[in-house]
């Protein structure tokens, strides 16, 4: 059938590679699975009630906060990465809630692991008092 290709701009068979569609590059590796796991979302909101929905740096008036009570743009980090340490994928230890920006300084290594490791032991002694 032909149609017009939103790529090139040309009208060819829809089946036809004209060359200019974009490649996909996503790998499939065990990490990206992983996190597309019913363990690993039941994990991620238990890990964001447990930080009350709140970045755990924010809320300790870290570098680079803005709001201290921030809730935008969350999403759990893996203090040790997966590709370093599986076994350590689901603990809670490991885990915290970040936001967007946090998140990436920790990731680029600008917020020690030592500390977040802190961070999260602090939370996990909250959660068992509760």
């Amino acid at each position: 059938m032909l149609k017009s290709c939103k790529y090139c701009g040309r009208i060819h068979d829809s089946k036809f590679n004209c060359g200019k569609k974009p490649r996909r590059n996503k790998k499939d590796t065990r990490e990206t699975k992983f996190h597309g796991s019913r363990d690993w979302t039941k994990k991620s909101i238990r890990i964001r009630e447990r930080d009350s929905y709140l970045c755990q740096c924010c809320i300790r008036t870290m570098k680079g906060t803005i709001e201290e009570h921030n809730y935008k743009n969350i999403s759990v980090h893996h203090i040790e990465p997966l590709s370093q340490a599986w076994d350590k994928r689901l603990d809670d230890d490991n885990l915290i809630t970040l936001c967007g920006y946090h998140h990436e300084e920790a990731e680029k290594g600008n917020i020690s692991k030592r500390i977040l490791k802190q961070i999260a032991q602090e939370q996990n002694s909250k959660a068992d008092e509760e």
